[in-house]
């Protein structure tokens, strides 16, 4: 998906530098006319590599750089000195990028580390010079290996954002409003269905200097699990999320139906999702007077920790903080 400066699903083209080829050359000084051979090992070509960098939040650096060529190894030389290697490219890539193969969708590598590297496209061999071939009966070979070309393949990266929770309900349920008030994060907030078409993070300030990453989920439809709405897009993002917060409007028809949708399609679209630590929070709860309140008290699901709160009228906000500080903690 490409909105703005967000971008989190391209694909790049790379190729990794040839091998240099192995020296043929013979010993030749002022008094040694006939010597021996000398050649050196060509050097390596240069390796595509993609390295973690958590100062990143966006593939939006790649987007107008997708093709991607390494260095090519320098020849070996005479006293069997080795060729140079070649110039590796480094790309740079947010934590939780994984790399597929375009074309069967099989995951090929994970970034997840600060730092990590991964050779996604080795540099071709340098070929041996004929130093390696002599022999008591071939003392003089006149042939070197040439060197091994590298490798060309396209990749395609996805991202799939790395926070401690994630915030999961219907279009306008509030989430990018929540987020907007727990954080310095600035989403864009309006009163119609899918104002937020990119995830955003945010950093929850928590007691004693401590804090948490949040992420704001473009909403789910039904049918997001079938690719409907922002489908897959954005039901990614949601498997790297240690917290889940299900947040269903108070305003809602149906707060029970509209909960175990949402819960249905994380299911279906992956049921591992339904292990992670959830917690539900009605939204908009400044709406309810007292006999509402107790009225919806009887509409919440069963066996879920549920929390009323209002952004706007920023009701029970610290409450859910040290909810989810506490599931967070239990994760570790």
């Amino acid at each position: 998906m490409v909105e703005g400066n967000f971008v989190d699903y391209l694909k790049i083209h790379a190729k990794s530098g040839n091998g240099g080829g192995g020296s043929k050359h013979l010993r030749r000084e002022k008094y040694i006319t006939k010597g021996g051979p000398d050649g050196g090992d060509g050097g390596r070509g240069g390796h595509i590599i993609l390295r973690g960098n958590k100062q990143l939040w966006t593939l939006f650096h790649l987007k107008f750089k997708q093709h991607f060529k390494a260095g090519h190894g320098g020849m070996g030389g005479k006293q069997t000195s080795t060729g140079k290697d070649g110039d590796d490219v480094i790309i740079d890539v947010p934590l939780g990028t994984i790399v597929k193969n375009p074309e069967t969708d099989e995951v090929l590598f994970e970034i997840s580390e600060e730092g990590e590297k991964i050779i996604i496209l080795p540099g071709g061999m340098g070929g041996r010079g004929n130093n390696h071939f002599k022999s008591p009966t071939n003392q003089t070979p006149r042939y070197a290996q040439p060197g091994v070309p590298g490798e060309a393949a396209s990749f395609r990266l996805e991202l799939k954002l790395l926070a401690d929770v994630g915030l999961v309900g219907f279009p306008n349920a509030g989430k990018s409003t929540l987020l907007s008030v727990l954080t310095k994060a600035k989403p864009k907030i309006a009163d119609y269905p899918f104002t937020t078409l990119k995830p955003n993070l945010g950093i929850v300030p928590y007691r004693e200097h401590r804090s948490f990453v949040m992420a704001d989920i473009p909403g789910i439809i039904e049918g997001a699990a079938e690719g409907k709405g922002l489908g897959h897009h954005f039901l990614r993002h949601i498997e790297r999320n240690s917290v889940l917060l299900f947040m269903v409007p108070a305003d809602s028809d149906d707060i029970r139906k509209e909960y175990a949708i949402l819960k249905n399609e994380l299911q279906k679209h992956n049921p591992e999702l339904l292990d992670k630590e959830f917690l539900l929070a009605i939204t908009k709860s400044d709406m309810l007077d007292k006999e509402l309140f107790e009225e919806m008290q009887s509409e919440i699901p069963e066996n879920v920790t549920c929390l009323f709160i209002s952004s706007v009228a920023q009701t029970g906000l610290d409450e859910l903080k040290d909810h989810l500080w506490k599931m967070l903690q239990q994760r570790l």
